[in-house]
């Protein structure tokens, strides 16, 4: 056990873009399996809050690649800049969705709800009464007194400290190529 963490800190790029990689894919997936699974449909914010983890999940898989096969610090160091700039962001929206739910400020207007199919047999008009829509302010899940946004504030708020990590040990780690 020892020698894994003194290998994790001798490369903290490789270690911290794998961990971001695998947490955030990890969260998307349970954001997937409440939806599909559970059938806790997200509202227009809780998809909003996916994007930053589309977009850390491959490109922490890059730096990864990038930490392994020798890419130059300045590249490394720029790429975890931008996953924790978007995980602080996406922290801050999680944490403005958790206000909303808790009714401490107004949220958005627009809600969502499954557009598919309107046409066929039964008509608009029975489709339309059968459309469950889904509030932002309206929290359909808790655990321990957290909503799955306030979970997201958290889960964000790590994988940007790992990247922030990640991004101080390419600087000090790796030697520039360019």
């Amino acid at each position: 056990m020892a020698t894994m963490f003194e290998n994790a800190a001798a490369q903290p790029a490789r270690t911290a873009a794998l961990a971001i990689a695998t947490l955030a894919a990890a969260t998307l997936a349970g954001a997937w399996i409440f939806q599909f699974g559970f059938g806790i449909q997200p509202c227009p914010l809780c998809l909003e809050q996916r994007y930053a983890y589309y977009i850390a999940v491959p490109l922490a898989w890059l730096l990864f690649a990038g930490a392994t096969f020798g890419a130059s610090r300045k590249v490394l160091v720029v790429g975890f800049v931008v996953i924790a700039g978007f995980m602080l962001w996406n922290a801050g929206l999680g944490a403005y969705h958790a206000g909303v739910e808790w009714g401490w400020w107004q949220g958005p207007q627009d809600c969502a709800g499954p557009l598919t199919d309107l046409g066929g047999a039964g008509g608009l008009l029975k489709k339309i009464e059968t459309i469950r829509i889904v509030r932002c302010d309206e929290v359909q899940w808790r655990f321990l007194g957290l909503s799955l946004a306030g979970y997201n504030v958290l889960i964000s708020l790590a994988l940007a400290a790992l990247a922030l990590w990640g991004a101080l040990g390419a600087y000090r780690t790796i030697r520039d190529r360019d």
